[in-house]
């Protein structure tokens, strides 16, 4: 038997139940991996809600992280992998004490990882990868504005900005100011303000900023492209304006898309304004697993060797899964949410 979380309607974080089920046997091509830690994404909190338009029919296993031991491996699999230190991405079901999974979605750990560290790596920073290395490609000395900068995705984005000799400015709520300060970052200001493209002039001569990266979408896309210099290129990797609070559903949604500036922003403008606007949905990537595992590979040697280093907010027992879904629903988390399928101290 193994204990998972599952989901039967969308709702409030009390539909979120703590199962016992009988634990699965890896198919072929599968292995088993007994889970120490997985992450928690905002994806889940929109799926939780009905908001997200990939998830699984419920009733269903909410997770797409997780890092372990495969204790178990399915025909055409090497069996040396087994007892092995990995981590691993989920088309969902990662909220589980053992999940069965695809060999080509698992990855060896180097070294003495942290699986908990581990498990907050695979959305993140393959996020961050493709926003800040693929779709708008950062050097040195770039300004970068990275929007909820003391989230998961935030965090990863401010350490591979810093790698690449990148300033970044951030926004957050003014709680998370100081902290953000801390970790260099030239300019913070309120995610609540809707005016921001004035402020960013302002910090920047005039300028504005080569990257600006995007997840509430909505009525702030035309903000972040009024804040952009020449060339600056905007990139969109969320939906989170529709899910905030019990406010959340299909008519904050529907608000969400109406404020999406579907006519102002098109192709003679982009050309005219010599600016640029980009997608990322890591959710999407499934179909590009030679393309994301070489990213993949990279980062888990960066993590290594201690070039990133994910933040953690807290680590919190599946029984209390509720909580870890408030803590990114009311936006209180400072890093990465992990849940872990026993007790555990917090982070």
């Amino acid at each position: 038997m193994m204990r998972q979380i599952w989901i039967d309607r969308t709702g409030e974080v009390d539909v979120l139940e703590v199962r016992e089920v009988s634990r699965p046997d890896p198919g072929p091509g599968q292995v088993r991996v007994h889970v120490a830690a997985a992450g928690v994404n905002f994806a889940d909190v929109m799926m939780r809600r009905g908001l997200y338009p990939d998830a699984p029919k419920l009733p269903a296993v909410a997770g797409y992280e997780v890092a372990g031991t495969v204790d178990a491996v399915g025909s055409g699999v090497d069996e040396q992998l087994s007892g092995a230190a990995v981590v691993a991405m989920c088309n969902f079901g990662g909220y589980s004490e053992y999940v069965c999974l695809p060999r080509e979605l698992v990855w060896e750990l180097p070294g003495q990882v942290d699986p908990v560290a581990a498990a907050a790596v695979p959305v993140n920073y393959l996020t961050a990868w493709q926003m800040v290395r693929v779709m708008a490609p950062i050097a040195e000395g770039d300004l970068v504005l990275i929007h909820s900068a003391a989230g998961g995705v935030g965090q990863a984005v401010i350490q591979l900005c810093h790698l690449a000799g990148a300033r970044v400015i951030g926004s957050a709520s003014p709680g998370k100011h100081a902290f953000l300060k801390e970790q260099g970052l030239v300019h913070v200001f309120d995610s609540n303000r809707r005016d921001f493209a004035g402020e960013i002039m302002d910090v920047t001569d005039g300028r504005g900023v080569d990257v600006a990266l995007e997840p509430r979408h909505g009525r702030w896309i035309m903000e972040n492209y009024h804040s952009l210099a020449k060339c600056g290129r905007l990139v969109l990797f969320g939906f989170s304006s529709a899910a905030i609070g019990r406010r959340s559903g299909t008519l904050s949604a529907l608000r969400t898309l109406a404020r999406v500036p579907w006519f102002r922003l098109n192709p003679i403008t982009l050309m005219n304004d010599n600016k640029s606007i980009a997608g990322v949905n890591l959710g999407r990537m499934w179909d590009q697993g030679e393309r994301t595992s070489k990213w993949m590979a990279d980062l888990l040697e960066m993590l290594a060797d201690g070039r990133i280093s994910p933040v953690i907010d807290e680590v919190i027992p599946f029984d209390e899964a509720g909580r870890a879904h408030r803590r990114l629903e009311d936006r209180l988390n400072v890093g990465k949410v992990i849940l872990v399928p026993r007790k555990a101290a917090s982070a």
